[in-house]
């Protein structure tokens, strides 16, 4: 079986199809998807794989069904404002974002976002007597919604998920510790609230970057005596340790050797030598 890369839609993004031999990259092909018939553009030539499961590619579509599936697209407007509307007029606490005709003219999804429980069952009444097809609302998070609507990220650049992201990936506060950045909350998240996307794209490289180094308050050995380590500084490859006189030295990481089990144990305060147990003999 061969399967390849096809890019559906914005919110869809890139999904993995079973696919016959005959398609090449650049093909617009149609396939079955949860949502319904959609039509896709092939980024990858088939490969083999041994992956089950996989929705299949139906088939290629042909010219006339391209231009009748522009044609449906250049009714999305319409529909998208008269829906609009209809919500204004029934005063329903939601947020349209964005209308789509589905592939063959068989479903009208209308993408919304909500802080609460919507009961739209009226607006879709109205809205299937208007268009005399299939209707469906679909409520949508709040990443979703940057996607769809897009904006100015704090770069000063079209947000990721609008311009080149095809999929969303998972984006931790443990990757903001990673990378030593504040812990700002308007610094670190997007438009949409959420943990920005960009945080994941250089977090491997900083764990690869840093393998090797000891962990942060271990003690280690350096020229200058011994300390403990107090900092990363991991695109410099070098550390920042803390002697036991309280200065702070920054060596690379060659220059610094974990401190053996008996150096582990913290100085003796008093410089006192160590107390004899009941188990020593003293010479006589």
């Amino acid at each position: 079986m061969k399967s390849c890369y096809v890019n559906v839609d914005k919110l869809i993004g890139v999904v993995e199809l079973e696919t016959p031999d005959d398609i090449i990259v650049g093909d617009r092909v149609i396939s079955e998807l949860d949502k319904g018939t959609c039509l896709g553009t092939v980024l990858t030539n088939p490969l083999e794989t041994k992956k089950e499961g996989l929705r299949k590619i139906t088939r290629k579509a042909t010219e006339e069904e391209l231009n009748e599936y522009q044609a449906l697209k250049e009714k999305e407007k319409h529909a998208f404002d008269f829906c609009k509307q209809k919500i204004s007029d029934m005063n329903l606490p939601m947020k349209l974002l964005s209308a789509e005709y589905l592939f063959g003219n068989t479903k009208l999804l209308f993408y919304f976002i909500s802080e609460s429980r919507v009961d739209f069952r009226e607006l879709v009444k109205e809205l299937a007597k208007e268009f005399k097809i299939r209707v469906e609302l679909r409520q949508v998070g709040v990443r979703d919604e940057a996607k769809i609507i897009g904006g100015l990220g704090n770069c000063g650049n079209t947000v990721c998920c609008r311009r080149f992201l095809h999929n969303f990936s998972i984006v931790s506060i443990k990757m903001v510790k990673e990378q030593h950045l504040a812990l700002n909350p308007a610094k670190i998240s997007g438009i949409c609230g959420r943990l920005m996307c960009c945080l994941s794209y250089e977090y491997d490289t900083y764990l690869t970057c840093k393998k090797g180094f000891p962990k942060v308050g271990k003690r280690v050995v350096v020229p200058q005596g011994e300390g403990k380590v107090i900092k990363h500084n991991t695109l410099n490859a070098t550390l920042t340790v803390r002697l036991d006189d309280g200065k702070d030295v920054t060596l690379p990481l060659k220059d610094i050797k974990l401190a053996s089990e008996q150096e582990n144990k913290p100085p003796n305060a008093n410089n006192q030598p160590p107390k004899k147990t009941g188990n020593q003999k003293t010479g006589k």
